[in-house]
């Protein structure tokens, strides 16, 4: 087996344009019950949450403006899409019980053994991905709030990118879509309807780990319009109504009288 390996993190990112998130999110969002947030967006195309009876989230018409509006106590996700490229923030509203993230951090410790992980101001996680238990470990710390995106740095095996392919390609192929690498990137490919393109987007963010280049080839699919409801159907062809004939009602005639 080659002992190629594929940094991604910090360098990466600088020098691929577009990426596609994978866990951890890029940005924790706390919000409260019944309250609205404004976020100001380069540029966004279309949002989607998760759960929208714990969080809403809103594009404001003629700007890139984001209202963000907490619904009920709990955490959720948003995706956001612009381009080619996707991020996921988490929601969370009003104060959930606390994630406790030590075990997860010290399993992957025990899978991951060169991992290092700081916290405070300077938080970061490095680690080399070198087999699936590692990958695994790595794939459920990082579903907590212990890590955001940019605070990684993290290199993968060959075998290892191989392995998370195929369960990319189990997540795409309901929807008819296919996955490839393209070096250290993901080349997403084929058909598919709006809602298929964001599951797409949605089962590339759950199966994967650090950041990951995409490149998006996905072809949406509008479906086929439904026919005006108010057109006579091709079946059946349209009948004339019958022109109204006014009928004239004369009164009966005298009767003369004899002399």
């Amino acid at each position: 087996m080659s002992a190629r390996m594929y940094a991604v993190g910090a360098l990466l990112a600088c020098l691929v344009p577009a990426l596609a998130r994978a866990w951890p999110v890029d940005l924790v969002v706390p919000l409260e019950p019944g309250k609205e947030r404004f976020h100001k967006l380069d540029t966004v195309d279309w949002v989607q949450v998760a759960d929208a009876s714990i969080a809403e989230a809103e594009l404001l018409a003629g700007s890139n403006e984001l209202l963000l509006t907490g619904q009920k106590e709990g955490r959720t996700l948003l995706l956001l899409y612009a381009r080619g490229r996707f991020a996921v923030w988490r929601l969370t509203v009003g104060s959930p019980p606390p994630e406790d993230p030590a075990p997860k951090l010290a399993a992957a410790r025990a899978a991951c053994p060169d991992l290092k992980a700081t916290s405070g101001a300077e938080r970061s996680l490095s680690a080399s991905v070198k087999d699936s238990a590692c990958r695994l470990a790595l794939l459920e710390l990082l579903k907590t709030d212990a890590f955001v995106a940019r605070e990684l740095e993290l290199t993968f095996e060959l075998n290892v990118l191989q392995e998370q392919l195929v369960s990319i390609g189990e997540g795409l192929q309901p929807l008819g879509l296919e996955a490839r690498y393209s070096g250290a990137g993901v080349v997403v490919s084929g058909s598919a309807s709006t809602e298929g393109h964001r599951k797409a987007l949605w089962e590339l963010f759950h199966r994967s780990v650090g950041r990951v280049p995409l490149d998006d080839q996905i072809q949406e699919v509008k479906p086929p319009e439904p026919p005006d409801a108010g057109a006579p159907d091709a079946a059946t062809p349209a009948v004339a109504a019958e022109r109204e004939i006014p009928v004239e009602v004369l009164p009966p005639p005298k009767k003369s009288r004899k002399r």
